[in-house]
This record gives structure tokens, sequence and C-alpha cells, in this order.
């Protein structure tokens, strides 16, 4: 019998979770893993470039981190089941972690699986299609050391890029002759940069809520959001202030829907979201998807291709839970492809996808409460549709009960007190004996090292 060929696209935390659903399945000789990875380390969004625009091959800066980013989730909801906090780091954390720290956690469980030996760093996927004659899949790529190509077939193809790293611009009259800064919160790279000036954020997400928090606890001036939605009413310092929708720019001064103004803005942040972009695919498999949509046309369960299920899209849905719904994800992606479960007809499949569109036109793009019922419910139906095996039993830990309540909890916490909703630990939801709950060191306003050596020391005995 013959292996399966199969190709990863991505070494970030889709890509590795992939690699590991796959991982009895290589050693069982059934399958053939092949990740390929642009960087030229693995982590993908979360390893950090002080880089922005193009990197040392020209090609684009995938990462959006910036310094001192810090989780704006507790680490309870993007905890593994089978791979804690406390079994990686072997002492109890609060529950808000800086970048590093979780960077150093997920990678950790890709070095312990030996996962490295699977992946091609500094290759770029140029081309993806399927050739039908031979039931085939050709993957182009280049390697970047050498500008090499090759040509690979493979049975099965699967995209683990992710969908935060292409940034969604909008024009807005009078930007383009802004005398000040202006640039996309996919190259900000640290508040310490905006020190005393006064900010423009334009956007109404997350993103834009933490980076006027970051940079007003760099000691901003002060920080408008001008956001199209209502507010979601925070209670903002008196140095960041909502605003309505941005009309135009006059030189320094802002021109708000409302008829009100800003003047002497000295730096315009856009953080307007990201657009799926995956300019390798062949245009018959490209998906097309809204910045803010929860559920990707074309896909059945926001992963499978449905002209073409045995293309899997990873991470292509707006998410909170993020590392746990990925392993829920690559498991059903795996139970596929090994032919453990098959998926529906054509027509079941695009009844399906219509259903949860239709839940979807019925929240707001704002309504996050709504997102997380929805989220939840979304990963039950994942786990109901996989195989019952000795790989799939962690996922069954994983609490939504408990999960979807300690989400809804932090948010309350946040809209009580957004300068110390970071402060608050929660226990885990997994049921470990590990589960203590413990209190921050340092308040995260005056927490201005994220390093991990300094986070952990404070922890650690």
């Amino acid at each position: 019998m013959s292996k399966l060929r199969i190709a990863i696209i991505g070494a970030g935390p889709c890509g590795l979770s992939q690699l590991l659903a796959f991982k009895q399945a290589e050693q069982e000789q059934r399958v053939e893993l092949v990740c390929f990875e642009r960087q030229s380390d693995w982590g993908g969004l979360w390893l950090y470039s002080s880089q922005i625009g193009i990197d040392a091959y020209g090609e684009p800066i995938h990462s959006s981190m910036y310094r001192h980013l810090w989780a704006n989730t507790p680490k309870e909801v993007i905890e593994y089941p089978d791979y804690t906090f406390y079994d990686h780091f072997g002492c109890h954390l609060p529950s808000f972690l800086p970048r590093a720290v979780i960077y150093d956690y997920f990678t950790g469980r890709a070095k312990v699986n030996n996962l490295q030996r699977f992946i091609r760093f500094n290759t770029a996927v140029r081309y993806v299609d399927f050739d039908d004659k031979n039931n085939e899949f050709s993957v182009d790529v280049e390697d970047l050391n050498t500008c090499s190509m090759e040509c690979i077939k493979f049975d099965r193809v699967i995209v683990a890029i992710g969908h935060y790293h292409m940034p969604n611009m909008t024009n807005i009259d009078g930007v383009n002759q802004f005398p000040g800064r202006v640039l996309h919160s996919h190259d900000f790279r640290g508040a310490d940069e905006f020190t005393g000036l006064n900010l423009l954020i334009i956007g109404g997400s997350e993103s834009a809520e933490d980076i006027a928090l970051q940079c007003y606890k760099f000691g901003a001036r002060s920080v408008t959001i001008s956001s199209r939605h209502e507010p979601v009413g925070l209670k903002w310092p008196d140095e960041i202030k909502d605003a309505p929708m941005l009309v135009r720019m006059k030189e320094r001064t802002a021109h708000f829907k409302n008829g009100s103004s800003v003047d002497n803005i000295d730096a315009i942040i856009f953080c307007t979201g990201y657009r799926h972009y995956y300019p390798f695919m062949a245009k018959r498999f490209r998906l097309h998807c809204g910045v803010t949509e929860f559920v990707p046309p074309n896909l059945y369960r926001s992963i499978f291709w449905i002209d073409q299920p045995y293309l899997a899209y990873l991470g292509a849905t707006r998410y909170i839970y993020s590392f746990p719904m990925f392993d829920m994800q690559t498991s059903l992606v795996r139970d596929v492809f090994l032919d453990h479960v098959k998926l529906p007809n054509k027509d079941q499949m695009h009844t399906d996808v219509n259903e949860w569109k239709a839940r979807e036109k019925s929240m707001l793009s704002t309504d996050i409460l709504g997102l997380i019922d929805c989220e939840t419910d979304y990963m039950r139906g994942l786990l109901a549709l996989l195989c019952i095996h000795d790989n799939n039993q962690s996922l069954w830990k994983f609490d939504f009960e408990k999960a979807k309540n300690l989400a809804k909890k932090y948010l309350k916490n946040k809209l009580d007190d957004v300068l110390k909703f970071r402060d608050v630990s929660y226990e885990s939801i997994n049921g470990t004996e590990n589960t203590k709950l413990i209190e921050v060191c340092k308040p995260w306003m005056k927490n201005m090292d994220d390093s991990m050596e300094n986070f952990l020391r404070n922890y650690q005995n």
C-alpha cells in the first residue's frame, strides 16, 4: 500500500497542530508529510520580526506581532488539552501572558514531538493546482536560499497560513496628504515609538483596543479611536476617547461623521483587519472571505473545499479559542483524509454552510458574546464528527461550558476595568490536578518588561 502524500503549507500553530495530528499515521508508514514554511523558523504569525515590509529574500513580512504584546484572552481558553502550560513550564502562571511565553509554549509541544523533521524552511509555495487527469495536486515551491524551483506531487493539500497577515486598508479622504506617519497595525512594532504623540486609531477591533492601551501605557499624549460601529462601552482613561467614523483628514485635523473633529493628530494607525490572501492557490481553489466573516464560503465546516474535499484550509475563520480549535480542525482533517470519517455529499455540505451563514447574518460583527456562542457550537460540531480513537481522547477533555463561561467572564471584567482585566487570573478548564489560580506579581500597566525570562522568574521556584 502506497503512502498518502500530504502537503502542509505553513508551520505556524495550525501547521504544527496538523503535523502532530498525522504523527502516528506517519510512524505507521501510512502517510508522507512535507510542511513548507517560507520563514526561517516555525511559529507563523507568533514569530516576532522587527522588520516591516519585505525580508532579506524579498518576501512580505508575515508577522503582525509587536514588542510588549500580551495576549488579550486568558491562557485557559487557548490551552492544549493534551499539553498544558503547567506541563510545559512546570509552574503555575497567571492567565494573561506575554507573546514570548505563548510562542515558547506552542513551539515547545512541537519540539517534544520532533515535528521539525517534516518542515522545509525558507521554502515558498508559488502555485497549487489539482491535476484532474492524474488525480493529484501539483505544488510548485521555491527554495529561497538557492532560488531553485521544484514541482512536487501530492494526494492532499492543507493550507495552514491563517489569515492575519495581509492588511486590509480603507481609503479615506485626505489621508494621503496627511503630513504625519500612517501605518497599518501589521507594521506596528512598539508603542514606545509613539510616546508623547496624539494618535488616531481607525477601527473598532480587538487590535484597535490593544494598540490604544499599549500606546497609553507607554505615554502617548492622547489616543482617539474612530469606528463605524457603536463603541462596546469600555471605560477608557481620559487620554483615550471613542469617536464616530472618520470621513476625512485635513492636514492634522480629523473630521468625523457626526461633525466633530480632533486637531493636532501626529500619527494614524489603521486597525482595519486583514484580508484572506492566498495568491499561490489556483483561482478555482482560492478562498475569498470578508474581513469580519466567521463562516468562510465554499468550505464545509470552515475547512474542506466543497468541490475538492482533498483540499483543506485551517484557521480561516474568526476565532477566540485558537489552539484547541486548531487541534479539533486538524484532527478532523486527519480522520477525513485517512478515511475514518466520510464527508456528506456536496448538496449536504452546501446546506450546512448556508445554515451557518444564516446564523452569522443574524449577529452583528461586533457581537463578541454571540461569536463566543457560535464558536463554541462550531467546536462542539467538530468534536461530534470525529472518529473515536486514541488520538482524539485528549480533545474530549476540553470543557465547552467552562470555556464559554470563562470567556464571557473575562469580557465582563474587561468592560468593568479595561486597565486591569489582565491582572485577573482564572482556573484551568482542563480538569487536571494543576488548576491552581495564581495572582499576578506585577500589574500589567506597570510591567514594561515582556521578556520570557523576566516573566517566568516571578513564578518559577
